[in-house]
Order: structure tokens, then C-alpha cells, then sequence
């Protein structure tokens, strides 16, 4: 924003700022918060503290302080930020992602040679974990975790950069899809739940994750691999006959599982049809689809009592001109939800590229110059508040024109 357009929603902006820091028990926190996000939301071409504390005219100590040393509780922050994205973006998905901030050197939190998407390689740098609200028309952060790689366990060195980067004892190496799950539990305690949840392959393709959004009753849809196992609808278990010696032997199946993309070529593209899921900006987004019922088999599949495994739906995304499917998800959405429903929240995690491309380019997400883990979760949670601002107005109706 330039200072005369953060200038006319400066009320605006002064009434969100004393909600969202409500928490903070001293007035100069809450001061120093709402300075941070105004520094966050005005332009230019650096958004770490000191660059933003000359833009605003004051000491970058300030800020410095208030992000490293000074005691608030980012999580009460994170809660009503997260309530009010809800409200302003109104979710028919929650998405599960992550992205990389390339760093120079190895002193930050986190920062280790490992796989960025953002960088589409492996490079020096950190993962954050994130959740979103998303719908066809808006989405919004609504938590942060920093990835620990576990180079930074159980080692001498680690433990000297633990301690330089402030890092809790109780924060150590998990992984990702664990971080996500964790973060949804935070969620639910504050009473947000999603009505699905969509990922892409590195948590979809995790019987772990899975397992976990299962034990949590929350549907999802999840793009997989084409080489994952599954038994086809009409599969049943087998009883084996009792010995009677021994426990009982459970129940199994006999047929042998078949790759997702054996049971949709075994089906064939003519199975499919055309779907549109979206409206682009020159074009309705649409392609062939073959939609399949079947009952996921590998590791950790949960059966019922009598050894019967659940049936899924398989989404396979078969375009023209391919001589097989291009993309697969699994979901465990009702049996009689519409096609075209399921075909949309599947590929709902576009809004999530649009929300980290804003808080990168425009908010300042990979800014942060600070090397401590708390600062790193400070400054997502208040790049994030700058973030559901700018939705809240985007979203607020206009104001009737005046006759």
C-alpha cells in the first residue's frame, strides 16, 4: 500500500489492530504490533525490521525488541486471526501446504540443504508449514510452523545452534505432516474445524497423515500417486477357518491390490467425463476425469471389525490428447456427493500459490532477518495479520454510491 491509500483505512486498520492484539497485556506490545503490521502493509522492497522502521520513522530497536525479547503469546494472536479469516473468507476447504525461504548462510532456525518446492530443487533454506482457509474467491493463513530438520538434533553442533537460536527444548525434529496435524488440533481447540481438508502428494501419499485426519473425522481430498495400492469396490475380505488354537486369524484379502492407475486404465478413459471445476480469467478450467470407488490397500489401511477396508473415492484427472492419467486424489467424501464437487476441491489448492505469492512479493513472509525461532513465529503470525486485513477489505461489501 502506498501511505496515502494506508492513510484512508488507517481507522479501519487502528479497530483490527486492537482486536487482534487484544491479548497483549501491555499497551506498548499492542503498539509495537500494530506498528509491525503497518510497516508489513505499506511498499517496499524490504520488509525486515529495519528498512520497515525507517519507512515508519522510528527507532528499528523498537521492533527489534518487540520481536526478540519482549514476552507476548503468539498463539492468542494466531486464534483470533485465524477466527477472522473464517469469518471474512468463509472456507469451503482448509488447504495443508508448505514452502521454502532461501537463506545464505546457517545460523537461522531451521535453515538446512533440503527440498524447497518454492525452489524446485534442493537448496540452503527453511520450511514453513502452513494451513489455509481457502474458497473460490479468497483465502487466508491460519497457522505456522517452522519445519526442524533433524540436523538440528542430537548432535553437539546442533545443540550450540539451538541455543543461539533460542529454540525451546520441547521443539525438535517431526515431521511435516505431523506439524500439519498438530496445527489442526490447535485449530480445533479454538473451535474452527474444516468442512475438507486438501493437500498435495507429500502429505496425501502418507498413511501416517491419513491415518491421523481418519482418527480426527475430518474429510479430505488428497492428490496421490499414480503407484499407490488399492482393492477394487467389489473386494471382500476372506475369513480364514479357525484351528482353534490361538487367537482367531482376522480377516484378509485374498485379490491382490492394483496401483491407482491399473484399476483407471483397467477402466478405461471412456469411464470419465468432461468436469469444469472453475471460471479462469480468459476460460472455464475443465478436463476428463475418471472417478472410481475403491478401497485403499499398503500400510495402515483401518478396516472395519469384520476385516472390510473403507471405501474411497479414487479422482483421476485423464486429459485429452494423454495416453494415461496425469494426476490422482483420494477422497472420503460420501458416496453420493456430486462429481463435479469433488473435481473442485481437489484442485482448490491453487489459492494457496495466490496467498504465498502475496505474502511473499507484497508482505514480506521471507524477509525476516532475525535468527530466533520465536521471532520466525512472530513475524508469520503478524504477516499473516497484515494478510487477513487486506482480505477483510477486499471481501467487506461496498458501500452504496450516494445518488
Amino acid at each position: 500500500m502506498r501511505a496515502g491509500e494506508l492513510a484512508a483505512c488507517r481507522v479501519l486498520l487502528e479497530e483490527f489492530a486492537v482486536d487482534v492484539f487484544a491479548p497483549l497485556v501491555r499497551r506498548d506490545q499492542r503498539e509495537k504490533g500494530s506498528l509491525y503490521v503497518r510497516g508489513l502493509l505499506l511498499d517496499g522492497r524490504r520488509k525486515s525490521m529495519q528498512p520497515m522502521a525507517e519507512r515508519l520513522g522510528i527507532d528499528h530497536q523498537q521492533l527489534q525488541q518487540f520481536m526478540t525479547s519482549s514476552t507476548w503469546p503468539v498463539e492468542d494472536v494466531r486464534a483470533r486471526l485465524a477466527w477472522r479469516a473464517v469469518a471474512a473468507v468463509r472456507p469451503q476447504v482448509w488447504v495443508v501446504d508448505d514452502t521454502g525461504f532461501p537463506k545464505d548462510g546457517i545460523a537461522s532456525p531451521g535453515v538446512a540443504r533440503q527440498y524447497s518446492g518454492t525452489l524446485g530443487k534442493v537448496g540452503n533454506c527453511q520450511i514453513g508449514v502452513s494451513v489455509h482457509a481457502a474458497s473460490d474467491t479468497a483465502s487466508c493463513p491460519l497457522s505456522w510452523r517452522l519445519f526442524l530438520p533433524s540436523s538440528w538434533d542430537n548432535t553437539p553442533e546442533a545443540a550450540a545452534r539451538r541455543k543461539s537460536c533460542r529454540i525451546p527444548d520441547t521443539e525438535h525434529h517431526r515431521p511435516k505432516w505431523q506439524l500439519a496435524l498438530e496445527m489442526l488440533d490447535e485449530l480445533d481447540g479454538i473451535g474452527l474445524r474444516p468442512a475438507a481438508l486438501v493437500a498435495d502428494t507429500g502429505y496425501g501419499a502418507n498413511a501416517d497423515f491419513r491415518l491421523g485426519l481418519e482418527d480426527r473425522h475430518l474429510a479430505y481430498v488428497l492428490q496421490v500417486k499414480g503407484e499407490m495400492t488399492a482393492h477394487g469396490e467389489q473386494a471382500v475380505p476372506h475369513q480364514p477357518a479357525y484351528g482353534g488354537l490361538g487367537p482367531r486369524p482376522l480377516p484378509r484379502y485374498r485379490t491382490r491390490p492394483q496401483s491407482l492407475r491399473e484399476h483407471v486404465m483397467d477402466a478405461g478413459r471412456g469411464r470419465g467425463r468432461t468436469l469444469t471445476w472453475r471460471k479462469g480469467s480468459k476460460a472455464a478450467m475443465s478436463s476428463h476425469f475418471v472417478l472410481l470407488r475403491v478401497r485403499l490397500a499398503g500400510r495402515r489401511p483401518k478396516p472395519a471389525p469384520d476385516g472390510t477396508i473403507p471405501l474411497v473415492w479414487l479422482i483421476a484427472q485423464w486429459p485429452e490428447g494423454e495416453t494415461e492419467p496425469v494426476k490422482y486424489w483420494i477422497s472420503n467424501l460420501p458416496a453420493d456427493i456430486p462429481a463435479r464437487d469433488l473435481v473442485r476441491l481437489a484442485k482448490s489448492r491453487w489459492r494457496i500459490e495466490h496467498d504465498y505469492r502475496e505474502l511473499k512479493t507484497a508482505l514480506g513472509l521471507d524477509h525476516f532477518e532475525g535468527r530466533s525461532f520465536t521471532g520466525w513465529h512472530r513475524h508469520v503470525t503478524l504477516v499473516t495479520a497484515a494478510h487477513v486485513f487486506l482480505t477483510e477489505q477486499r471481501t467487506r461489501p461496498k458501500a452504496p454510491a450516494r445518488a
